[in-house]
């Protein structure tokens, strides 16, 4: 049985790391800290396939019902 990529299922949304740039942009434009943000865990199988460190903070790219693209960020732990 070959192995299953499930970031190329339809239901997963785009994982994307952040640039050190756009980090300190988010986390202006918000006031927050980075340990302010929500976590995940580097070893969620949804970013599994990307090079994650902890510290990173992961843009999560996803369609709202009304198909408008919604960003959510977290913090890789």
């Amino acid at each position: 049985m070959a192995n299953f990529d499930i970031t190329r299922h339809f239901l997963v949304p785009k994982h994307l790391i952040l640039s050190k740039d756009d980090e300190v942009t988010l986390l202006k434009k918000y006031n927050v800290t980075k340990s302010e943000l929500p976590k995940i865990k580097s070893t969620d199988s949804s970013i599994a396939q990307i090079p994650v460190k902890p510290g990173d903070i992961v843009k999560i790219e996803r369609r709202s019902v009304f198909g408008d693209l919604i960003n959510y960020y977290r913090l890789v732990v």
